[in-house]
């Protein structure tokens, strides 16, 4: 076993990017994630491992940060809330057009405009459709613990690198600001020698120079570009499916929901059962790509699913689409950092299916 530890999720995050090996951290304070550079700071990784952190001078500044030392091949990252991952939007479109790997984590709070500092989940479209111009995919990991918060910084590098791509983490300000007990991993080695073929460390004579750039004026190879890009994200769709089912193999309704809504329907599931309703519930864990199979192998064998967000709705479109209009599918929601209870959860399952 690692070391077991008492901390915040943002903590976790923080400390698991040290233990990860990341080569270096540009970022911005923002409420609610805040502390993930705090952490960084008072830990000072650069002395305990030579991890460069650095606070921009802007969102703006640490993403395109994050652009230049990706390009060398180096384990990169930046965390923001919502606001300032909107400012990221634009580097972050250039990370995927250039094919550079990277990890973000949002730490999400509600809007529109500056909203509120209160946990929200509706940057759901954001994240998983792009969010930037152009046609871009990222991974999207979505923890629901702080154990997670740590796990996912491992396994968001490791993906990352593998498809060359930037890959984000969508936590919310209850996770980020949680606290629970975290095992942590053992320290990985910093990366020192690359064999990538692509990184921008120098020329050597027995090759071409290595060029990084999203811009290509000239449009037959830019498709081809592009088409390569959308072939890549298809492969994301064939191998990285990640989910969990609850109570699903008997079930005859089904909550979906993800982060801290599925923490909540975990217990739901256990009332709901209490009173002779056969609830499951699938926690997708990769918002992208989306456990659309799963969910619509299932569809036909149930009566509902109720999807519940802390969003105007914005997940269940995912939802609808993989059940292809085999069951029905209602929604729960809070919005403006309300979040439901358990109780309120079984009800709306109720209510929504007319459950006597």
């Amino acid at each position: 076993m690692g070391k077991m530890k008492l901390m915040k999720g943002n903590e976790a995050f923080a400390e698991a990017a040290i233990r990860a090996g990341c080569d270096a951290y540009f970022g911005y304070p923002i409420t609610p994630q805040s502390e993930v550079m705090e952490y960084l700071a008072a830990q000072q990784p650069q002395l305990r491992t030579g991890m460069v952190l650095l606070q921009a001078e802007s969102e703006v500044a640490a993403i395109n940060m994050v652009y230049g030392a990706a390009g060398t091949g180096k384990r990169v990252m930046t965390s923001s809330s919502s606001p300032g991952i909107s400012l990221k939007q634009e580097g972050i479109s250039y990370l995927a057009g250039s094919q550079l790997p990277c990890l973000i984590l949002n730490v999400m709070r509600g809007g529109p405009g500056l909203g509120t500092i209160q946990p929200s989940q509706s940057d759901y479209f954001q994240a998983t459709k792009g969010g930037g111009h152009g046609d871009y995919r990222m991974i999207v990991l979505a923890p629901a613990s702080v154990q997670e918060m740590s796990d996912f910084v491992k396994l968001g590098f490791e993906l990352a690198f593998k498809y060359r791509n930037p890959v984000i983490m969508l936590s919310d300000g209850i996770i980020g600001q949680m606290m629970e007990k975290v095992e942590l991993f053992e320290q990985v080695p910093r990366l020192t020698e690359f064999d990538q073929q692509w990184v921008t460390t120098g020329k050597t004579p027995d090759r071409e120079r290595n060029v990084i750039t999203s811009l290509d004026l000239d449009p037959a190879r830019h498709e081809r570009h592009n088409l390569k890009l959308q072939a890549k994200y298809q492969k994301m769709r064939e191998n990285e499916v990640r989910f969990e089912n609850i109570d699903c193999d008997d079930a005859e309704y089904l909550f979906v929901a993800y982060g801290s809504c599925a923490r909540i329907c975990q217990k739901s599931v256990k009332l709901a059962r209490a009173k002779g309703i056969k609830v499951g519930l699938i926690r997708p864990v990769t918002l992208f790509p989306f456990p659309s199979e799963e969910i619509g192998r299932r569809a036909a064998k149930l009566k509902g699913i109720l999807t519940v967000e802390l969003s105007s709705g914005q997940m269940i479109e995912d939802v609808r689409l993989a059940v292809d209009g085999k069951v029905r599918v209602a929604l729960h929601n809070r919005m403006g950092g309300m979040v439901p209870s358990p109780e309120e959860v079984v009800d709306a399952l109720l209510k929504s299916f007319s459950i006597r």
